[in-house]
């Protein structure tokens, strides 16, 4: 989009009289202009085609083609940004989650009443997000979801089986491959521990990740996703669906443990205790952010020190940037997504910026180099233990 062009919209929704609304919200900022109005999603992949927006709104419940059905296929063939307006983001963490899933960059929701009053009430939310939207680079989104490994289970750390609870003792950085050679003993004992951190564009990136890490990881994995507190419990479930690997809400207090993934429950902030057991609260927000990436990851370069590992992936701001030069400095290991691949390099290119990243990888890379990372801190622990 050129510097100083207004953003071409195309709003799908099949109710004559939202889509009035919506055009009227819309283009009451002036940076705004809608192009197109689609009253299903059939509609919708023709306009796409013909007018070739800046930015699509989008419903879920449309005749003939869902909005869901048009989001995957449009982001598989001819990607746009896209932003779910729907009742479905308000009542059901599903369909939406499902959507951001297909790559939609993010969603608001429709007032209850749905009237024009209800509507107005969104304004500054629904173009906020399009602004956003119309700023993010658009990513095909045509790979499959891996098929989830069935009568497996997790296997036990290499460097130590669940359970044990241990003291923290800091480990210092060397150089060379980012890991010691020589552990303390408590260290040594630990598994590694990945904080995996994301925001706009992270449900699809998180769906391709993690469902490529086979079952016998021998550490645990942190996931840190911006998102309201109603739709990570559904998140998890859907994870859970697709990944070899158990995958669980985060619950305050439980002893973390090795070959499982866990999900910091929104509007809650994560840490891991110095004893390995995970904290909950709902402090302040942190820029703006609960959950904040940054305490995740301090708190795990206090516990794990070398053995602690920090993956950064699409997301506006700059959550994450302090936390890895924590994770660093504490001995620990950082990788980022690389430009091509993410909706948004905000993160990954603030966490570059510190200088405390290991490796720049695209997607479909990133789950093998947690594999390699994990293979090399279990076998020099195993090693030194």
């Amino acid at each position: 989009m050129e510097a100083g062009a207004k953003i071409r919209v195309l709003i799908a929704e099949d109710s004559a009289f939202m889509r009035r609304v919506l055009k009227l919200l819309l283009t009451s900022d002036p940076q705004i202009d809608v192009v197109g109005e689609a009253r299903d999603g059939v509609e919708t992949l023709l306009l796409n085609d013909s007018l070739n927006p800046d930015v699509i709104t989008m419903d879920i419940n449309m005749p003939r083609k869902s909005g869901l059905e048009a989001t995957e296929e449009i982001m598989s063939t001819r990607p746009r940004p896209i932003v779910i307006v729907s009742s479905e983001a308000r009542d059901r963490a599903e369909p939406a989650l499902r959507a951001l899933e297909l790559g939609a960059i993010d969603f608001v929701a429709k007032p209850a009443n749905g009237i024009d009053l209800g509507m107005e009430s969104v304004r500054d939310e629904l173009i906020r997000k399009v602004k956003i939207a119309a700023k993010v680079r658009v990513v095909r989104n045509a790979a499959p979801r891996p098929p989830k490994a069935l009568g497996s289970a997790p296997a036990e750390s290499a460097i130590l089986s669940a359970g044990v609870d241990v003291e923290s003792v800091p480990v210092q950085p060397e150089p060379g491959n980012g890991l010691r050679t020589t552990l303390s003993p408590a260290v040594a004992q630990r598994f590694p521990i990945f904080v995996l951190a994301a925001s706009t564009g992270g449900p699809a990136a998180l769906m391709s990740v993690l469902p490529r890490l086979s079952d016998n990881l021998g550490g645990a994995i942190l996931l840190i996703q911006h998102m309201p507190a109603s739709f990570t419990t559904q998140f998890s479930r859907q994870l859970a669906e697709v990944c070899a690997l158990p995958v669980k809400e985060a619950e305050a207090g439980e002893l973390i443990r090795s070959g499982t993934v866990y999900v910091c429950p929104g509007a809650n902030h994560l840490r891991v205790s110095p004893s390995g057991r995970l904290l909950l609260d709902s402090g302040p927000r942190i820029n703006g952010h609960r959950p904040c990436a940054d305490l995740t990851l301090e708190s795990v370069a206090d516990y794990a020190g070398a053995l602690g590992a920090a993956v950064v992936l699409t997301g506006m701001g700059n959550d994450g940037a302090k936390g890895v030069q924590a994770l660093k400095a504490a001995g620990g290991y950082v990788i980022v997504q690389d430009e091509s691949t993410s909706v948004i390099f905000g993160m990954p290119s603030e966490a570059i910026r510190t200088g405390a990243v290991d490796e720049v990888q695209p997607l479909d890379a990133i789950a093998n180099a947690i594999e390699q990372r994990v293979s090399l801190m279990c076998s020099m622990g195993a090693v030194n233990s």
